[in-house]
């Protein structure tokens, strides 16, 4: 038996709605929507594996900042910048500064 398609709650919908009507949420939202197609563009110039250990972070007019679990990811991405940045530039991303930071443990 098939399971009729589910609908948006309300909250989902109030949400959805008040991205589309906010000047400065809808600018939010398109920091992170870029940030997370920063991370896309990148991934292939990166050793196997790094990928898995980092997370695309706050995108503003001075920075980009890429998350790293740990450490040892953290170090070796800072040996990656220059072809994270050659591959950001193909891309048409030029700037702002890259910052490579360890993603804090909750």
């Amino acid at each position: 038996m098939n399971a009729p398609p589910r609908r948006p709650s309300a909250s989902a919908q109030s949400l959805a709605r008040a991205l589309d009507t906010s000047v400065p949420l809808a600018g939010l939202l398109a920091r992170l929507r870029e940030s997370d197609a920063r991370l896309a563009a990148i991934v292939s110039v990166l050793p196997a594996g790094l990928a898995a250990s980092l997370r695309a972070g706050p995108l503003d007019d001075k920075t980009w900042t890429l998350l790293a679990d740990h450490a040892a990811a953290a170090a070796k991405l800072r040996q990656c910048v220059p072809e994270i940045e050659a591959a950001l530039a193909a891309g048409g991303w030029h700037g702002p500064a890259l910052t490579i930071k360890v993603r804090p443990r909750s």
